[in-house]
């Protein structure tokens, strides 16, 4: 029941509630990157206690390219809703072809006073166009660490400027990853909530539920298992390990991925799958709650297959 209705997400990049992320080593708290797909990675297992410790072990990994982001606008909070949004000042010729800009929302970052707002965060876009999976860019907003002023301080020093996922995510760290799943289309029962075959020689076919409600009360409850919606649901992977991550300039593995083609920007390989299918929009988040489990994993990094 946690994930009702189940019908098709809005929006592709969900809306996170930064305020549950607890304050991460680096400022901003996530970023956007799109899905290559799924890969082997060979890494020498580090981990303390481990049966392979100290030993060349292959590993389920998946490789999300990452292009580098810009700062598209800034939003200033009061009392929990947005009390004013500034646009960054002459914003690139591609958002101009690509997206509408409104004009209401020009202003100065040197005027804004940090005793007046309760939280700052920023919208974001990413620089797609130079992964060549598409052209227009997604935005997102993103959430910040620290006090208010340390925020108005760190975009004033970032407007203008590309933020990369090096500077904000570390080699073997924990993160959660935020996107769709696969779409499936309208789909019967038995795929969807995984209802038992009836027998062969029951009535009115096989591949339903053997009763959907009784004769009193006379109406069929939403819990009924019935066909419908399957997929574009927006969930959340929680502490992915990143095995490795950098830019893909001379990166073995990383060319001619199936479904993507070549990974062009940085990227960032964490082991295990992530839901959605290949070129889905993503967001890497810091950790919303860390294991012990997962945080005692560490692998050192050898080379993709």
């Amino acid at each position: 029941m946690q994930f009702w209705p189940r019908k098709r997400a809005r929006k592709f990049l969900p809306r996170v509630n930064w305020d549950n992320i607890k304050d991460s080593s680096k400022v901003i708290k996530g970023f956007i990157c799109y899905k290559a797909g799924m890969a082997s990675a060979y890494v020498k297992d580090n981990t303390e206690h481990s049966l392979t410790s100290g030993k060349r072990i292959p590993v389920p990994v998946t490789v999300l390219e990452c292009p580098p982001m810009k700062i598209y606008s800034i939003r200033l909070y009061k009392d929990g809703k947005v009390a004013k949004e500034l646009l960054v000042e002459n914003p690139e010729k591609e958002m101009k072809k690509k997206l509408k800009i409104s004009k209401k929302k020009h202003g100065k970052i040197e005027e804004i006073k940090a005793e007046e707002f309760d939280d700052v965060r920023i919208v974001c876009y990413s620089q797609v166009k130079k992964t060549g999976i598409k052209k227009t860019p997604d935005l997102s907003e993103l959430g910040l660490s620290g006090s208010v002023e340390e925020k108005i301080n760190f975009i004033k020093e970032r407007v203008g400027k590309e933020i990369s996922v090096v500077d904000i995510f570390e080699a073997n760290g924990l993160v959660d990853i935020r996107g769709l799943t696969k779409g499936h289309g309208f789909s019967g029962p038995v795929k969807r909530f995984g209802v038992t075959l009836r027998n062969h020689k029951s009535e009115k076919g096989r591949r339903g539920p053997g009763s959907i409600a009784p004769w009193h009360p006379a109406r069929v409850t939403f819990r009924a298992p019935l066909a419908g919606q399957l997929g574009m649901f927006s969930r959340v992977t929680l502490n992915s390990k990143i095995v490795d991550m950098g830019n893909s300039t001379d990166k073995k593995g990383l060319k001619g991925i199936k479904n993507f083609g070549d990974v062009k920007t940085d990227y960032v390989v964490v082991y295990g799958s992530v839901q959605g299918p290949s070129k889905r929009q993503m967001l890497i988040t810091a950790p919303f709650r860390e294991t012990k489990k997962q945080l005692k994993k560490n692998y050192e990094f050898i080379e993709l297959r």
